[in-house]
């Protein structure tokens, strides 16, 4: 048996732990170093005697992984952006923006529902983790939509969808993992969330309104606002807006010369500019305690996928699958485009079973080579690819493509986590409701994807001014 049969049969072993109920980081650890036991051990022709050497190389392998590849100065990134939202929501910040989408927004059809879609898009913009979103929203906007006579089950839905949108708009600890994997420019990545960001939050709004207009009663709008009322509401929110610049600043200067800094360093000043407008909006000690350990709970849950997938991906090296499945994807007698599409409906299929940054780690490191074989390599001209695109701007226009299908597993049953995080927060509401009043969206997501293939310039004109 070959290098890699043996990584199929790992790998599919993988999948079934996976689909038994086995979390990620623990499958993916345990099938990378019984992977690499069986690598080391075909290697001298299954000699008894030398399995004991082949145990001792993988467990000397697989140590080295979780220090060489977390202690990467880009991870940090993640834990303070994730501090960001906590300490923002901490600040009151969350319920003034919520107060501000509210005012401003309300008076639509659906306006309750589009107001929270847009909220969870500023808040999104502070926020790197979608679980940390949908905890926030479902805490201030699911009362007031039930208030005014929302079905419970499409207001769960509708902070549930709201929440992805922290998956693309930068700060975005999804899009930090995937320029991380794939070695490309954070700062760029982080650019190119904006504007699909922001057009999926307009299409979750055209969906809403769609709905409100063609069902009756479904969403009563909420008027009564005089202007004063809402240009009374912005000031509250502004500091959202503040960070958003702070952090735009450090990744990229909109004003022409270099950046302030590093994104990580932006990530840390933005971190700080919220925790002293805690302070002084009276965030309480208790407040800050609950902050730093919802913060510390979510980035040691990230940062473990990351070092298990990373021991089952040094595996995928010794077995050489990624080549294999690159060269496999290149012979076939299909465009390009076609092949790319069947890619992204394979991830929309796994995100089934599988949480969004698990899924990205495991399958990157054989589908990102593939993807970049079938444009025509790295270091190729526009005329030259697939997808008419250089190679660095191929690498972001898929990245984007990725964690919107990320986006979208984050709220399919079974596994959809932010419907269990709004179930988890609301008793009166059900898993099962939430998954019924995430249902219109789908459909929403669909376009959006659709509309991102069909027209790339809406990932790649931001980072193209870099």
């Amino acid at each position: 048996m070959d290098s890699i049969d043996i990584g199929l049969f790992v790998t599919g072993g993988l999948l079934v732990m996976v689909v038994l109920g086995m979390r990620v980081a623990f499958a993916a650890g345990l099938a990378g170093l019984v992977g690499l036991v069986w690598i080391f051990w075909a290697r001298s022709d299954y000699d008894l005697e030398r399995f004991s050497w082949a145990v001792g190389v993988a467990v000397q392998t697989a140590g080295q992984v979780p220090h060489s590849k977390i202690s990467s100065q880009a991870l940090s990134l993640i834990p303070t952006f994730i501090l960001i939202g906590y300490l923002a929501y901490y600040a009151g910040l969350t319920k003034a923006l919520f107060e501000a989408a509210k005012r401003w927004m309300a008076w639509v059809p659906g306006g309750l529902a589009v107001s929270t879609v847009f909220a969870t898009a500023g808040f999104a913009a502070v926020s790197g983790a979608s679980v940390a979103t949908s905890a926030v929203f479902a805490r201030i906007a699911i009362p007031e939509m039930l208030k005014i006579g929302y079905d419970k089950r499409f207001a769960a839905g509708v902070v549930a969808a709201g929440g992805t949108l922290a998956s693309l708009i930068p700060p975005s600890a999804i899009l930090v993992i995937y320029a991380i994997i794939v070695e490309q420019d954070v700062g760029k990545l982080l650019l190119a969330g904006f504007i699909p960001g922001a057009f999926s939050a307009i299409i979750y709004g055209l969906l809403i309104i769609g709905l409100a207009l063609t069902i009756k009663n479904f969403g009563p709008p909420v008027r009564g606002f005089t202007w004063r009322q809402r240009f009374e509401a912005l000031p509250p929110a502004l500091p959202i807006v503040f960070v958003v610049v702070i952090i735009i600043f450090f990744v990229y200067n909109p004003f022409g010369g270099d950046a302030w800094g590093t994104p990580t360093e932006g990530g840390a000043i933005g971190a700080f500019v919220v925790f002293l407008m805690a302070l002084y909006r009276g965030m309480r000690w208790e407040q800050l305690k609950d902050a730093l350990l919802e913060t510390a709970k979510l980035s040691v849950m990230i940062f473990t996928i990351i070092w298990g997938v990373l021991i089952y991906v040094r595996f995928l090296g010794f077995a050489d699958l990624p080549g294999a499945f690159s060269d496999w994807i290149t012979s076939l007698e299909m465009s390009p485009m076609l092949i790319l599409i069947c890619i992204l409906l394979a991830y929309a299929v796994l995100g089934m079973f599988m949480d969004a940054i698990g899924m990205l780690l495991l399958t990157l490191p054989v589908v990102y080579p593939a993807v970049m074989a079938l444009n025509g390599g790295l270091d190729v001209s526009a005329a030259e690819s697939a997808f008419g695109m250089s190679g660095p701007m191929c690498a972001i226009w898929f990245g984007i493509l990725v964690v919107k299908m990320a986006e979208f597993c984050l709220i399919t049953p079974p596994i959809g986590l932010n419907c269990f995080v709004v179930a988890g927060v609301r008793d009166d509401i059900s898993v099962q409701d939430v998954f019924r009043g995430v249902t219109p969206f789908f459909i929403a997501d669909g376009i959006t994807i659709a509309l991102l293939v069909a027209f790339p310039g809406i990932v790649l004109w931001l980072p193209s001014l870099v």
